[in-house]
C-alpha cells in the first residue's frame, strides 16, 4: 500500500512492503519495438497504456521499479551505420530515441497516478534529471518509478548493457527483460515448433549453448555481479506481477 503526502513541493511516499513479493526492487528492460504494438514504427498509445497498467499492479504492492527502454522503434544506431552513417553519430541518435520513449512511458505512468522521475545519461535538463545513482536510489525508496534514458551515455553500448549497469548500480534484485517470447529456448521457437524452453538455466550453460539472451557485454556484467535475469513475455497480462510474486514465468538465468 502506498500513499503520498504533499510537503514543500515534493512527495514523500510511505509504503508498507508486501512480504509476499519475491523481488523488492527490479530493473525492467523493455525494447523500443515493444512500444510499437501493431504499428510498423513509432509508439502505440494502447500498448503504452497496457504496460503502464501492468507496472501499476506491482507498484501498488510496494515493489521498487526502475525501467530502461530501447529506442529501436524510432532509430537504431547499428542500422544507421550499416547504411553509411557514422556509428557514433547513429548511436547518439539512438540514445535520444530512448529518451523520447522514456518520456512517453513517463506520461502513461503518471496518467495512472504513479509518480515518476526520468533520468538521462546525457544532460537534457529541460526534460529530465541527469543520472545520479544516489538520487535514483532515493527516488526508488520514496516509491517513485525511475526511468533511465540515453543508455549508458556512450556509443557502442546497447540498452541491454545500460539496463544491467543501472541494475547493478541501484542494487536491483533482478533484471526483468520483457520480450515477445515467453522465455529462452534451445532454438528459435518462431522457426522451430519443436524448440525446448528452459525454465531455469545457468549463465555458464547459456554461453556453452550459444543462446541469445542479451548482448555479450550486458550478459557478462550480469554474470560477474551475480544479478539474475528473467526473460518473459511482457505482452501477456499478469506476467509481470506473477514474476515479482515468485511464480515460474519465463526463464530465469542465474549462477
Amino acid at each position: 500500500m502506498c500513499y503520498f503526502i504533499k510537503k514543500e513541493y515534493d512527495y514523500i511516499c510511505t509504503k508498507q512492503r508486501n512480504t509476499d513479493m519475491k523481488y523488492k526492487r527490479i530493473l525492467l528492460k523493455l525494447s523500443g519495438e515493444a512500444l510499437m504494438g501493431e504499428r510498423q514504427y513509432g509508439i502505440d498509445p494502447t500498448r503504452l497504456a497496457e504496460y503502464a497498467a501492468e507496472i501499476k499492479k506491482i507498484h501498488d504492492q510496494g515493489v521498487e521499479i526502475a525501467i530502461v527502454i530501447g529506442g529501436g522503434n524510432i532509430f537504431r544506431g547499428v542500422a544507421g551505420a550499416s547504411n553509411g552513417m557514422d556509428r557514433v553519430q547513429g548511436d547518439y541518435m539512438g540514445m535520444l530515441a530512448t529518451v523520447i520513449n522514456g518520456m512517453a512511458l513517463q506520461g502513461a505512468l503518471e496518467d495512472k497516478g504513479m509518480l515518476t522521475r526520468l533520468q538521462t545519461a546525457l544532460k537534457i535538463e529541460a526534460i529530465a534529471e541527469p543520472y545520479i545513482k544516489r538520487r535514483a536510489v532515493r527516488h526508488l525508496e520514496k516509491g517513485r518509478i525511475v526511468i533511465f534514458g540515453a543508455g549508458t551515455g556512450n556509443p557502442y553500448f546497447t540498452t541491454d548493457t545500460a539496463a544491467v549497469l543501472r541494475g547493478v548500480e541501484i542494487h536491483a534484485d533482478v533484471i526483468l527483460k520483457g520480450t515477445r517470447v515467453d522465455g529462452v529456448y534451445d532454438s528459435d521457437p518462431e522457426k522451430n515448433p519443436e524448440a525446448i524452453k528452459f525454465d531455469t538455466i545457468s549463465f555458464e550453460d547459456v554461453l556453452k549453448k550459444g543462446l541469445n539472451v542479451m548482448d555479450t557485454t550486458a550478459f557478462t556484467l550480469s554474470q560477474e555481479n551475480k544479478l539474475p535475469i528473467v526473460i518473459f513475455d511482457m505482452n501477456k497480462i499478469g506476467n509481470l506481477e506473477k514474476i515479482c510474486a515468485g511464480e515460474n514465468i519465463g526463464t530465469v538465468v542465474n549462477i
